[in-house]
């Protein structure tokens, strides 16, 4: 029974992972690569990690494999919104179908610090009045 659990999720995780390079290729622009990129290898090797805690009956090996596995959780996000951070700010493009750009005229150019509402004119980023924003389904319409 262990064996197919094992077979089951180390299928999962290898095919997480095949996403995952998939996503490198079919993706159109650097921010969407690096989005669905982490979460599936993310999935993917935490699946096989577990596995191998599994298949291990030492207990140093599935400690070892089990902290592996919640240290990459804690801190592949954070990497990947650093390094998307970075990209925003040497100017990488958006992806030209990009329907808004939430962080234009966001970001102090010599500081890097992101501003709050109050700090910014939505004037100069929207036009002469910021758009409305729907709050129920019926606004839309």
């Amino acid at each position: 029974m262990i064996n197919i659990i094992i077979g089951i999720l180390s299928t999962v995780g290898a095919f997480a992972i095949f996403f995952a390079s998939l996503g490198i290729l079919r993706m159109p622009d650097f921010y969407l690569r690096l989005s669905v990129t982490v979460k599936a290898a993310t999935l993917g090797v935490g699946l096989l990690l577990f596995c191998a805690a599994i298949i291990f009956p030492d207990i140093s090996v599935s400690t070892k494999a089990l902290a592996i596995t919640f240290f990459l959780i804690i801190t592949s996000p954070i990497a990947a919104h650093m390094i998307g951070r970075a990209a925003y700010f040497t100017g990488t493009p958006l992806w030209k179908d990009t329907i808004v750009d939430e962080l234009n005229g966001m970001y102090d150019k010599e500081t890097h610090e992101l501003k709050n509402e109050k700090q910014v004119d939505l004037s100069v980023i929207c036009g002469d009045e910021p758009d409305q924003i729907a709050d129920t389904e019926e606004e839309t319409k």
